[in-house]
């Protein structure tokens, strides 16, 4: 099963290649697992972005000088000096990031307890 089409990635993107297309599937495919495995009820629309939004990233890789999803970066031009830091992962790898876990209904959730409480 997957959230969305090979053409709704690259609508948002940039026309895709013949080999890109097929990667593309894939990817689509194993997005639809890592959404589930966050939220499987979440709101078919919302899985659709997030699944557009998960596989852009992991395309983009070489192509672009600042890869999608970082959050900071820091290039040099002598002697050479290039380093980036990821939001989620690591470039190629396909995250969900902060903003797709909240449109899917999940986000960092601070909890405590009490070992002292008696729950009645």
């Amino acid at each position: 099963m997957v959230y969305a089409t090979v053409e709704q990635v690259a609508d948002g993107f940039r026309p895709l290649t013949a080999d890109e297309e097929a990667v593309c599937q894939t990817l689509l495919e194993e997005a639809a697992v890592l959404i589930d495995a966050y939220n499987d009820q979440a709101a078919l629309e919302a899985k659709q972005v997030v699944s557009c939004r998960v596989v852009r990233r992991a395309l983009a890789v070489g192509s672009a000088s600042v890869p999608m999803g970082a959050t900071q970066g820091t290039m040099t031009a002598g002697p050479y000096s290039q380093s980036w830091t990821m939001s989620g992962g690591s470039t190629g790898e396909l995250y969900i990031g902060r903003t797709e876990k909240k449109l899917l209904g999940v986000s960092d959730q601070i909890g405590c307890s009490n070992p002292l409480e008696v729950i009645a």
